[in-house]
């Protein structure tokens, strides 16, 4: 019997659909297999926590530890069922926001762009983090942060008119790689928990963004993308070392 990847591969490449080249919409027989990867940017450099003024675990991720539901209010309507995996095989890691009674307010990628979900505090394992990603969509730049300290600015592709990359408040859900530097997605992608709206007309991927490496590095800077932001590979390679599941992404005007 083939191993998990296989199932991971085919969903992978279906939720991330939207973020590939626009001028050829790869089906998902045709691209590259990814895995996962764990990241370990919630336990950064000694040396760079011990002189940064900012207060450890600015923002709460929850680490979910089993099976669980997940809720539009506390105690309220099961909008989901979650595990320990999210459904690219990654460690179901998900950013806090609030807490009430018990209750843990997150951000999922099982609810719609500004929506929280509830889950159960007793099912998860609080960490933290101070790092987080900010993408300004008009200048099309993106720079990794812990704190207010910016750690790397870099450019990025977004979307185009009419397939405009999302605004709004997301986190980090998964760490992609893939066998082919020249899939649509280049080496590897950050999956985020938000989705694109505005999907063309019979597009037969998924909606999930992602900031995600490019065959094509001369789009980057550019309006050109179905709603994923492009970057350099090394960029990219540089959010996976450092960024941990769960990190918020604020997307802004």
């Amino acid at each position: 019997m083939r191993p998990r990847t296989t199932l991971l591969v085919v969903g992978t490449v279906a939720a991330l659909a939207g973020c590939g080249d626009d001028a050829a919409p790869p089906r998902a027989a045709e691209e590259p297999p990814f895995a996962v990867v764990e990241a370990s940017g919630d336990a950064p450099a000694p040396a760079e926590e011990e002189t940064a003024p900012e207060p450890l675990h600015r923002y709460r991720t929850a680490a979910v530890m089993r099976r669980t539901t997940l809720r539009a209010s506390p105690a309220g309507r099961v909008v989901a069922r979650i595990g320990v995996k999210s459904e690219f095989g990654s460690p179901r890691v998900l950013a806090v926001s609030g807490e009430r009674d018990g209750w843990l307010r997150v951000t999922a990628s099982e609810r719609r762009n500004g929506e929280h979900g509830w889950i159960r505090a007793t099912a998860a394992k609080l960490r933290g983090t101070n790092v987080w990603i900010r993408v300004d969509r008009s200048r099309r730049t993106a720079a990794l942060r812990r704190g207010s300290k910016v750690l790397r600015r870099f450019p990025v592709a977004v979307g185009r008119p009419g397939t405009e990359t999302p605004l709004g408040r997301f986190a980090v859900t998964d760490m992609l790689v893939t066998n082919n530097p020249d899939s649509p997605y280049g080496c590897c992608a950050v999956a985020l928990s938000g989705h694109q709206t505005k999907l063309l007309p019979g597009w037969p991927g998924g909606d999930r963004l992602a900031i995600h490496a490019t065959p094509n590095p001369e789009t980057i800077g550019q309006a050109a993308s179905l709603g994923c932001m492009r970057a350099h590979t090394g960029d990219i390679r540089a959010l996976m070392r450092r960024v941990p599941l769960g990190a918020p992404v604020v997307i802004v005007a």
